[in-house]
Order: C-alpha cells, then sequence, then structure tokens
C-alpha cells in the first residue's frame, strides 16, 4: 500500500514539474511571437537578433535562479547581522549584473537595429509582460 502512495505521489510530482516546464516553453514561443510582430525585423535583422537576445535573456535567467537560491527559505529574522549584509551585498552585486548584462545587450543591438526598433524592443517586452500578467489574473480570479 505505501509504495501505490509512493508511486502516486511520484507521479503527481513528475507531472507538475513537467507542466512547468510546459508552461515556460509555451511562455517563450509566445513572446517570441509578440516581439517578433512587434519589431517587424527583415531576415538579416532577425537572423543577427536572436542569437543577442535570447543569450541576454539565458544569462539573465541564470542570474534571477542564482538570487532566488541565494535567498530561498532565508527569513531575515533567522538571520544574524552578518548573514544578512553578506546577503544584501551579494543581491546588490547581482543586480550590478544586471545592469552589464543589459548594457551589453544595448550596444550589441545598437550595432544590428535602428534605435527605434530598440525602443520598439522594450515596449514589446512591457506589453507581453502586462498581456500574461492579465491572463494570469483572469485565470486566478475565478477560482
Amino acid at each position: 500500500m505505501k509504495t501505490i502512495h509512493t508511486l502516486i505521489l511520484t507521479l503527481f510530482i513528475s507531472a507538475s514539474i513537467f507542466a512547468q516546464k510546459y508552461d515556460r516553453e509555451k511562455i517563450k514561443a509566445l513572446k517570441i511571437a509578440h516581439i517578433t510582430e512587434q519589431l517587424d525585423l527583415t531576415e538579416t535583422e532577425a537572423q543577427k537578433f536572436w542569437p543577442i537576445y535570447n543569450a541576454n535573456e539565458d544569462a539573465e535567467n541564470e542570474l534571477r535562479e542564482s538570487s532566488t537560491n541565494r535567498r530561498k527559505d532565508k527569513k531575515p529574522e533567522e538571520l544574524s547581522e552578518s548573514e544578512a549584509k553578506s546577503l544584501l551585498l551579494a543581491m546588490e552585486k547581482m543586480e550590478k549584473r544586471k545592469v552589464e548584462l543589459h548594457s551589453k545587450m544595448l550596444n550589441e543591438l545598437f550595432e544590428i537595429l535602428p534605435a527605434k526598433k530598440i525602443i520598439k524592443l522594450y515596449q514589446a517586452e512591457r506589453s507581453f509582460r502586462q498581456k500574461i500578467f492579465d491572463e494570469y489574473k483572469k485565470r486566478h480570479s475565478k477560482e
């Protein structure tokens, strides 16, 4: 009986993890489609743009995961003063790294896209985040 419960629990956990990964991939595909539509990139621009953009996204995701793992399960009231200070300095270092990544991407984009399209990129990212947030609110307001 215990084995059956363990098996069922394992199946539910596996399904949950798969669903989360599928959702992330689906959202990424939707984001790519949204940005592509909004920027109206030429074929040449797209060939140069997407490797730069994807590399930046991957680096930011790694940074975000690292930051989350560092802060995970750390309650301020349980930290010593030196641990809290160390955590804050690490968070500041990650924020600086995020700015460096953004600046690097911007400089690379200046070489391949007109400034107006780069502004459109920021607007497209913002409008996509808003769409995702609105969809999330809509789905969770019914529950």
